[in-house]
């Protein structure tokens, strides 16, 4: 793995939600680093992502309520554990569970593994609502997906959330998970 500055040479290969992500992120002036890779389905793949990125991909996880009108995409560290009522007394939302994999392509155009923050550039309505744990706002980088598990991203966390949030027309909401 070779981390390397700025979108691939070459669009050979690359699915086009990957292509509109690089698109984007070039619109809003951001440097960002890139890594190809296998497929990444689980947080030891991530881990040597990890490595080779010099920062650490954070936990994207795709929520919806129990009657499925509300959903959620909270960024959280890797190595926390996700706990479902410590999240739903910050939200307000009881039951809070996985949403669909049908869920995530229609609102946020990504399939699962795949989930990340650069998939709200795809919820046009914002009708996802972005939690993240405030351990990810003290980290210098943000890891994540460019919409497909085959690449991640190294992108300055005041970046992310200074810049491309803006862009992106969404807010967040910081919220406290302490992963035990």
């Amino acid at each position: 793995m070779i981390l390397e500055k700025g979108r691939p040479l070459t669009e050979e290969g690359r699915q086009e939600r990957e292509m509109r992500t690089y698109d984007f992120l070039d619109q809003t002036g951001v440097e960002y680093f890139r890594v190809d890779h296998e497929a990444a389905f689980t947080m030891e793949v991530c881990g040597e992502i990890d490595k080779a990125m010099g920062a650490s991909m954070c936990k994207n996880l795709f929520l919806c309520n129990r009657q499925k009108t509300e959903f959620y995409l909270l960024l959280m560290p890797g190595d926390k554990t996700f706990k479902t009522k410590e999240l739903s007394n910050q939200t307000g939302s009881a039951r809070l569970s996985f949403a669909a994999a049908e869920d995530m392509e229609k609102y946020l155009d990504i399939s699962p593994g795949s989930v990340s923050i650069l998939g709200l550039m795809n919820d046009k309505e914002n009708a996802v609502r972005l939690l993240v744990d405030e351990d990810i706002l003290k980290e210098e980088y943000l890891g994540c997906h460019p919409c497909v598990n085959t690449s991640s991203l190294r992108i300055r966390t005041k970046d992310v959330f200074d810049v491309v949030l803006k862009a992106l027309r969404h807010e967040m909401t910081v919220v406290k998970l302490t992963g035990r």
